[in-house]
């Protein structure tokens, strides 16, 4: 079985536990954590999670962060400038946070949402380089009604957790759906 399928089948038995509505904002955050590389495969199967958030009789919500930095830039108005002088973007990436902050706030509050609602967030490993990804799921933590789910490229150890097992990790109390060697069996 390969390692989706085995993501697959842990998410299904993880998303179909009766949700406990009194969570703190963390502890409504699902990351699935894979290996970098199966980010293609995991990408073209996204809708198979969705199928398994269905069946159990919840809602889902997907939104995809790959092109947040490319609009971000297109509408800045200083975006010529900064392909100009590229070093100068650097302060302006807190503002990059702060908007990927709005798209996810925005799609944890949509009117489809609610607190029977896996907002299911792709995409994250766009982020890398441009913003931290702690800084945006900690800033949203308040508005997650039902559960947060991140498709984590990347590894943990505990409750540490490295997107794309290239910078320091950060602590973070987010439930992980991991697949294991016996989730085939």
């Amino acid at each position: 079985m390969s390692t989706i399928e085995n993501l697959l089948r842990a998410y299904s038995r993880f998303v179909s536990i009766q949700w406990d509505r009194s969570l703190a904002g963390p502890q409504k955050v699902w990351f699935v954590i894979y290996e970098p590389s199966q980010e293609r495969r995991l990408r073209r199967r996204i809708e198979e999670f969705a199928i398994e958030t269905r069946n159990t009789g919840h809602n889902w919500h997907h939104i995809d962060l790959t092109n947040a930095f490319a609009n971000w830039m297109a509408a800045h108005e200083y975006r010529d400038a900064y392909f100009r002088r590229p070093e100068r973007i650097t302060p302006a990436l807190a503002d990059f946070g702060d908007h990927v902050a709005h798209l996810l706030r925005e799609a944890l509050t949509a009117p489809d949402v609610d607190e029977d609602t896996v907002v299911a967030v792709s995409g994250i490993a766009s982020l890398f380089g441009l913003t931290r990804t702690s800084s945006v799921i900690e800033a949203v933590n308040d508005h997650i009604r039902g559960r947060m789910l991140v498709f984590f490229p990347g590894q943990r150890d505990g409750s540490n957790y490295r997107i794309l097992d290239a910078r320091d990790g950060w602590n973070y109390h987010a439930v992980p759906i991991e697949a294991t060697a016996g989730d085939g069996v």
